[in-house]
């Protein structure tokens, strides 16, 4: 499988697109006024306990108060509370955590209001972007995210990602890391550690460590709400998550940023380094990789698919609803072979939306009814197959008797979407035109405006083929009138792009004339 990774950047946004066989399967866009990013560590202060939802409104410096549930505060609640009163009154001596003492692990199925108080400060991390019309969603459950590994403070324990199957070499990582782990921070292997060496694996942890060094440095200066630790920029971040020798190219078409990911790849995986260029061409990146055009095809309502059946994408508050259709093109005589093969196409599909538009919650998909228990089994298996590749958390549920597959899947930020209409130019969005009979006058009022305007010009006029056909019609053409009238000759072209009640007026060096209202 090809995989390219296209950073494009402009003054107030990063988009990053994530390419497999030259199709677009994930869009990230980063705005570079975001205030904070899932991850980003925050000192906040409890600004309302709410009993009946067994949470707490904290504020964190922004806009909207974060919301804390009990469910989120973790076992280690007490340890971190200790932990932050002592940063604040200046108590913490060094940055390591082996002089600290751990505290009782916090219950289960506590109350919130027998955990905190009106006013208190605490250290939160942004586990959830806002959604709809709710704040962040927080946890307390500090975590230092690496390449390799991720970094929990308050623990001792270490566990290895289920993804690495080979016992010994899940053996071999366990042991080793329980070697060089600082006290009191537990760690969690990741995936890409798989055959690292142990000098790599200490120098992740001592870049961790140093992170929360500065965690402890900012408590110690803060009285307010406000943000201790950044997570990294999006570009980064993503590098950091996704990046493996199955990657074949990174585009980046602004400076800046194509060194800091060409450092950051040669300190984390100097292998790596040499797939990432920048983009110098004329045309916009995305435009030069034909993203732009999957984008528009890819977020409408109803994407097709190549053989021409399509998917019904709904949104309500509760869920996401996908319907199935084979589409006219569809002429497989064996109804239940036809179902099976249009399924698994739109399975693949979906499972490219859900990543694309980033779907979370319940998503309800509506296959087209097939009878045959074997080829519901197969559909199945196709179904968790093409959902291997997404790195949101996800569960799969068998067909149903009605047809239909349930997912639930992670929701850490809001839906991407993308309006791919277009204002209609000839009505501007209002559903109505002008009388196109009038269209002849007001382009010779533009002319004479034009001419009188600029007396020395040369000027052309763009229209669509039917108009061009009726300025052309007759022994005295409009054209021939307009050099009669103005004693200077407009040169008349087709151009199929334009609408009917569309034109333009061009200079010499072929750039539009525009006319002020």
């Amino acid at each position: 499988m090809e995989k390219e990774l296209l950073v494009k950047s402009t003054p107030t946004e990063v988009e990053i697109a994530l390419i497999e066989d030259r199709k677009l399967v994930e869009l990230h866009t980063e705005r570079n006024d975001n205030q904070f990013s899932v991850g980003d560590i925050f000192l906040g202060y409890i600004k309302m306990l709410r009993p009946g939802l067994n949470a707490a409104f904290t504020d964190v410096g922004i806009r909207k108060d974060a919301f804390l549930h009990y469910t989120d505060l973790g076992p280690q609640i007490k340890s971190v509370q200790k932990f932050t009163k002592m940063a604040l009154d200046k108590q913490v001596k060094g940055h390591l955590l082996e002089n600290f003492s751990l505290q009782e692990e916090n219950e289960k199925n506590g109350k919130i209001d027998r955990v905190f108080k009106k006013n208190q400060p605490c250290l939160v991390q942004i586990l959830k972007e806002p959604i709809s019309t709710k704040g962040p969603r927080l946890t307390c459950e500090i975590t230092l995210a690496g390449r390799f590994m991720v970094m929990t403070a308050f623990k001792n324990n270490v566990s290895v990602s289920k993804k690495i199957t080979n016992n010994d070499e899940r053996k071999r990582l366990k042991v080793l890391v329980e070697s060089i782990k600082p006290k009191n921070f537990g760690i969690i292997i990741r995936t890409a550690a798989e055959g690292k060496k142990v000098a790599d694996l200490h120098d992740e942890i001592n870049n961790l460590v140093s992170k929360w060094k500065i965690i402890t440095e900012e408590l110690g200066k803060s009285k307010k709400p406000q943000k201790v630790l950044s997570e990294v920029d999006k570009t980064k971040g993503f590098l950091r998550d996704i990046m493996n020798d199955s990657f074949n190219r990174i585009v980046i078409d602004n400076q800046d940023l194509y060194n800091d990911a060409k450092s950051y790849l040669q300190n984390v995986a100097p292998t790596q380094a040499k797939i990432v260029s920048q983009y110098k061409g004329k045309k916009p990146l995305f435009d030069h990789y034909g993203i732009g055009k999957q984008i528009k095809s890819s977020f409408s309502k109803t994407p097709t698919m190549s053989s021409g059946a399509y998917l019904v994408i709904e949104h309500t508050e509760a869920m996401h609803v996908i319907d199935v259709n084979s589409g006219p093109k569809s002429q497989n005589r064996d109804q239940e072979t036809g179902a099976l093969k249009v399924n698994i196409e739109a399975a693949r599909e979906i499972a490219r939306q859900l990543r694309l538009r980033d779907l979370g919650g319940l998503i309800i998909i509506d296959f087209i009814d097939m009878r045959n228990k074997e080829n519901k089994n197969i559909l199945y298996s196709k179904m968790k197959e093409f959902m291997n590749g997404d790195r949101a958390q996800h569960t799969i549920l068998p067909l149903s008797k009605f047809g239909l597959i349930q997912i639930t899947r992670q929701r850490v930020k809001p839906e991407l979407k993308i309006n791919t209409l277009e204002v209609c130019p000839s009505c501007n969005g209002s559903g109505k035109i002008e009388p196109a009979e009038l269209l002849p006058d007001e382009i010779e009022r533009q002319l004479k405006f034009i001419i009188e305007t600029y007396p020395n010009a040369s000027i052309s006029l763009r229209v669509n083929p039917l108009l061009y056909t009726f300025f052309k019609k007759g022994i005295i053409t409009r054209q021939m009138k307009w050099y009669m009238n103005h004693k200077k000759w407009i040169k008349l072209t087709e151009d199929h792009d334009l609408h009917i009640t569309q034109y333009k007026f061009l200079n010499k060096f072929n750039d539009e004339i525009r006319l002020e209202n």
